[in-house]
């Protein structure tokens, strides 16, 4: 693919990502007590070093260095799946450096766990049937619906959330994406998603001009609406800065580092889920053992060296997953461009409060449509096995009792500790973990054991 054309292909991965993958950073630090005052810097730094990690990941994750990565089109970045453990982690630990320190330590336990994982795949593959990634799919995608629709109302921590101005702009972004992807051909076609956020940039650039760009709460306090573009904090960001490596010491404490590889092994499940949807989405197959194998390895290391830079797990991005199955682009070299972009991020900050300052509104318009995408990429997995009753037993109650479950994790609140961890705060982990136990109890249908 010519470069001209990879870029923007790549850039458009990148601006799907890109807040994604600072969130969980922001949370946990603030959860340690280290988001701010004399530990401004440092939350600083660890925001650099996600960029830098990501697109590092990401390529190792494309073209594979021997059997670890998939050379699958996945584009990597900082988990959230692991904010409610962390959360934990750093309350039991009593926030701080320290706390902040085991979370690493255990990081880099995990992810070499999840390795070993990884290397052994191929005989546990058994276990992970079409009806069991794509249930996994299928409730990645449902757990992202919510997540686009807040960002389509302007982010649920802002004071205008769901305002006119939010929505007509999240609206007009989705409307320019299928624009673009059904009224033209070729390239544009191709990069709808790129050219409708662009399209969302200068509209908020022109709403600034015409809109009131204030407002004030019932309370009587001011606030900056949250369309507006900060272009101060890209003035402020400078253009070259050398990332840190081990900016927290690493401590090692049995009371983050078991919970923790608890997380990786469902994380673990969570990529196979990943992988799975990205190669039926973009590429209309099954995901083969050594990519699966290695994707998974990918992750485990690439956590591993994350923690290393003071960043959290690495893992496939649900996001972009969606984003290949809606614009079927699997070109490794496009998606490297937006991983090389990643790395000059985590280089030259300048450029990434380029893409931070991109209202909220503007990726909600184009991300309700990708994370619906992900739930049609489950879907197309499953019915790739006859929907016999057995089959739709695992689906239904994997959806209906494990993501109603994790999807309303107050059902919990009577439950041990341990129970909320794993399973509170997102339908995925509990879908997951139902529909294979479901696929090894329930009996095999007599034409299923004929075939096998």
């Amino acid at each position: 693919m010519p470069l001209k054309q990879a870029i923007p292909l790549g850039l458009q991965h990148v601006l799907a990502m890109f807040v994604g993958n600072l969130t969980p950073l922001l949370i946990i630090t603030g959860a340690c007590g280290i988001a701010g005052g004399e530990f401004a810097d440092l939350q600083l730094q660890l925001l650099q070093n996600a960029m830098l990690v990501a697109g590092i990941v990401t390529l190792v994750q494309l073209f594979a260095i021997g059997p670890v990565g998939g050379k699958v089109p996945i584009i990597m970045g900082t988990s959230s799946g692991f904010i409610g453990v962390f959360n934990s982690v750093a309350a039991t630990m009593g926030g701080g450096v320290l706390a902040y320190g085991a979370i690493m330590g255990a990081s880099i336990i995990g992810g070499l766990f999840e390795t070993v994982l990884g290397l052994f795949l191929k005989p546990l593959r058994k276990f992970f049937p079409s009806v069991v990634t794509g249930t996994v799919v299928m409730s990645i995608g449902l757990s992202l619906i919510s997540v686009g629709i807040n960002s389509f109302g302007g982010g649920n921590t802002a004071k205008d959330f769901g305002s006119m101005e939010n929505l007509l702009l999240a609206l007009f972004v989705l409307v320019m994406i299928l624009v673009f992807k059904h009224a033209t051909k070729g390239f544009a076609s191709f990069s709808a998603i790129l050219l409708g956020i662009i399209c969302g940039y200068v509209a908020a650039f022109i709403m600034g001009f015409v809109l009131p760009t204030t407002g004030v709460t019932a309370d009587g306090v001011e606030y900056t609406k949250a369309w507006v573009l900060n272009w101060q904090k890209v003035a402020d960001a400078s253009w070259f800065a050398i990332p840190t490596l081990m900016p927290v010491k690493p401590v090692f404490d049995l009371r983050a580092i078991l919970p923790v590889l608890i997380m990786f092994v469902v994380t673990a499940v969570e990529t196979v889920g990943d992988i799975s949807g990205v190669m039926e989405g973009g590429l209309g197959r099954e995901a083969t053992d050594t990519e699966l194998s290695g994707g998974v390895m990918c992750d485990g290391l690439g956590s591993s060296f994350a923690a290393l830079f003071g960043v959290l797990p690495n893992t496939s991005f649900s996001q972009n997953v969606g984003l290949v199955s809606m614009t079927k682009i699997v070109n490794r070299f496009a998606l490297s461009t937006g991983a090389i972009f990643l790395i000059l991020c985590g280089l030259c900050p300048k450029l990434g409060a380029i893409v931070s300052i991109m209202p909220q509104s503007v990726l909600g318009g184009a991300a309700v449509m990708m994370f619906s995408s992900i739930v049609i990429s489950g879907i197309q997995l499953i019915t790739k096995e006859p929907l016999t009753a057995r089959n739709l037993s695992i689906v239904s109650v994997a959806l209906g009792v494990g993501y109603g479950m994790g999807a309303n994790a107050s059902i919990l609140n009577q439950a041990p500790q341990a129970v909320q961890l794993i399973f509170g705060g997102s339908g995925i982990v509990p879908a997951a973990l139902v529909a294979i136990v479901l696929n090894i109890l329930l009996p095999k249908e007599k034409k299923e054991d004929a075939a096998a």
